[in-house]
Parts: C-alpha cells; sequence; structure tokens
C-alpha cells in the first residue's frame, strides 16, 4: 500500500486486497498451508499450479492487508466446470470476510472462463466452510468416503448457477468489494 493511501485510509477500513498469486507469495503462502491441512501441499505443487495458471487451466489469488498474505485460494478449469482447489486463510484472519472474498475472486474467475458450474470438496467436520459454501449456491451432492488423508470423508458441493444474472447479483451482495466493476 503506498503512503498516500495510507494516509488517505479512513479509520477502521478495510485494506484487504485480492490479487493473482505469483511465486514470490509462496514463501508467505507456505506457512498458513502448512497449518491448515494435515498433508499441506510441498510448494513445489503450488509452483506447478502457478505454471498451469500462466496456461489458463488453473487460477490462484491471494488476500493481502497491509501488505501480508493473510489467505489464498486456487480454481482448475475443466472443460465447463470449475473445481476450487484450495481456500486457506491464516488463523488470525479466519471468520473476517476473507475465505468470502477469496471464494467470490474465484467465482468471478470462473464466470470469465465461461464456466457453467463450481465443484469443490469440503472435510465434513468443516461445518464453518459449510456453511460459507452454503451461502455461495453450493450443495451437498455425495461423500467421498475417507478422502482427506484416507481417514476423514469429504462432501462433494456444486453451484450450478454460474451462467445466471442472479447468481452475479448473489457474488455482488456477498462481496461487494469483488468482481467486474
Amino acid at each position: 500500500m503506498s503512503v498516500l493511501a495510507r494516509l488517505l485510509r479512513r479509520p477502521g477500513a478495510s485494506t484487504l486486497t485480492v490479487e493473482p498469486m505469483r511465486r514470490r507469495h509462496l514463501t508467505a503462502v507456505m506457512p498458513i498451508e502448512s497449518v491448515s491441512y494435515p498433508q499441506p501441499w510441498p510448494i513445489g505443487v503450488f509452483q506447478s499450479e502457478l505454471e498451469l495458471m500462466r496456461r489458463g487451466e488453473r487460477h490462484y489469488v491471494v488476500a493481502r492487508e497491509d501488505g501480508a498474505v493473510v489467505g489464498y485460494g486456487g480454481v482448475m478449469f475443466v472443460l465447463d466446470d470449475a473445481h476450487v482447489t484450495n481456500i486457506a486463510v491464516s488463523a488470525k484472519r479466519q471468520r473476517s470476510g476473507v475465505a468470502t472474498r477469496v471464494l467470490a475472486d474465484l467465482a468471478w474467475q470462473a464466470i470469465a472462463h465461461g464456466c457453467q458450474a463450481l465443484t469443490l470438496e469440503v472435510r465434513a467436520s468443516n461445518t464453518a466452510a459449510q456453511a460459507l459454501y452454503h451461502q455461495f449456491g453450493f450443495v451437498p451432492a455425495g461423500v467421498r468416503h475417507k478422502y482427506y488423508e484416507n481417514a476423514d470423508d469429504a462432501i462433494v458441493m456444486w453451484c450450478n448457477d454460474l451462467a445466471l444474472a442472479e447468481y452475479r447479483d448473489r457474488l455482488r451482495a456477498l462481496s461487494p468489494e469483488s468482481g467486474p466493476k
């Protein structure tokens, strides 16, 4: 954030921004990844995903607050569907709207990519994430038994409304800062 932007910022105003993930962000992403998942992705997986992003097959973002990475997420494009690969937020910033901004950005990217639907898996025990996904129009469609670490079940969720104008209105209501201006 520039010095001028800091001086002009309203007290209490959010400084959260979402931008495309770059290799330089990985040093800040990896600590969040390591505490968010029992089997975190190694840095090489993120580097491969970023290469696929350059080819238009993926889209990854970071959420930054006052320059620090506080969350990230990604989506892969498969024909006319998009699959959310991951969303993680630093422990200090959970339940503060970071995941909402990240997911909204990913949904806008899926729409821009021409996708008709979004899908994801969520740990059956992660009710907070499930509640967030319900706000975005995701509904359960099945269960993958022992999907996580060959122990925990995953709920497969789908949102099939991306092509509807009403869905874009939903995204704007959930995260007015996101999406096309």
